[in-house]
């Protein structure tokens, strides 16, 4: 019967003049054997869908590729977002993060331990509010920072946005800028500054390029992981990249 269902299916692959060549008890009869087919073999089914899937992931894959080759400059090189790790590695990871992001919390001390035991890794971090006004805030508060007081005082701030567990507001920014040894007040100031609000639109923008809607999102090389990694899976992904 298989024979059969091949070759009428091959008839219906043919050009519009041979399918309609067919009587409509052909027709009929075609999609009755392979239904019965299909019902006596269902794992044809499985296999059918794992290899659409499969031809769907490479699609996607392919085009995210593209994507993030249109968007090399401004992932790696806009000037103004906090580098980390090894400036010459020879790979780099780029972070899109939002501080009220449990899963971004999750993944911060992971992400962390890659970078200092691979020691070979640039990291690049998006500052990427998505979940609301206490997530803008934060983010204004660790780019402000940055801006007043360097790379350093950032990755402090940074580190402690990601481990705080508290309501956002401008007077927990400001304790939290005094409790590690800054200088609050023109932190504050430059917060709901043009530069800020500049910076936080481009990364914005670049998401919406990038078809970011979500965090954490990681851009490693020409891969983009949507979504919290564990550690072992970030460092099988490091090695295989680099073969």
């Amino acid at each position: 019967m298989m024979l059969r269902i091949l070759a009428l299916a091959a008839t219906l692959a043919t050009p519009a003049i041979a399918q309609e060549a067919m009587t409509d008890a052909e027709r009929a009869a075609f999609r009755a054997e392979v239904r019965a087919y299909l019902l006596e073999h269902p794992e044809v089914l499985m296999e059918a869908i794992g290899v659409l899937e499969a031809r769907q992931a490479s699609v996607q894959a392919e085009a995210e590729a593209q994507m993030l080759a249109s968007a090399q400059d401004q992932l790696l090189n806009d000037g103004f977002s906090f580098e980390g790790g090894n400036p010459d590695g020879d790979i780099t990871v780029v972070e899109f993060l939002d501080y009220r992001c449990g899963y971004c919390k999750k993944a911060h001390p992971e992400v962390a331990e890659l970078i200092s035991r691979d020691g070979n890794i640039r990291y690049i971090v998006k500052e990427f509010p998505i979940l609301g006004e206490q997530s803008t805030l934060a983010s204004q508060f660790a780019v402000a920072t940055k801006l007043v007081a360097g790379d350093e005082a950032y990755y402090d701030v940074h580190n402690t946005l990601m481990a705080y567990r508290g309501e956002f507001s401008e007077a927990a920014l400001g304790r939290m800028a005094e409790e590690l040894g800054l200088d609050a007040a023109p932190i504050l100031n430059v917060m709901q500054s043009d530069e800020v609000a500049a910076i936080l639109t481009a990364n914005r923008v670049l998401g919406q390029q990038l078809q970011i809607n979500g965090t954490p999102t990681f851009v490693v090389q020409d891969e983009m992981l949507r979504g919290y990694v564990p550690l072992d899976q970030m460092q099988q992904i490091v090695a295989e990249l680099r073969g």
